[in-house]
């Protein structure tokens, strides 16, 4: 039950930041925080659950990193 007040806080944190990136790349921002936040699920998953993620897991959390970074960081006119 704890662990539901700092996850909603670090949400609306999150909300609030988000309202802060200029109009144009928030979109951008909001979808590379998915990314993020598919590969911390599997981070939490190993460390706090115990459950040792598998090759899948591995490989699906690097392809949204990959996303994200390509959201991030791709060159744009």
């Amino acid at each position: 039950m704890w662990w539901l007040v700092p996850g909603a806080l670090s949400l609306a944190l999150f909300a609030y930041l988000l309202t802060l990136v200029d109009s144009t790349a928030a979109g951008r921002a909001y979808a590379a925080y998915g990314g993020i936040y598919i590969a911390m699920s599997i981070l939490w998953l190993w460390i706090v659950e115990g459950a040792r993620p598998d090759r899948w897991d591995l490989t699906g959390a690097g392809i949204c990193l990959a996303g994200a970074s390509i959201i991030l960081f791709a060159p744009r006119g």
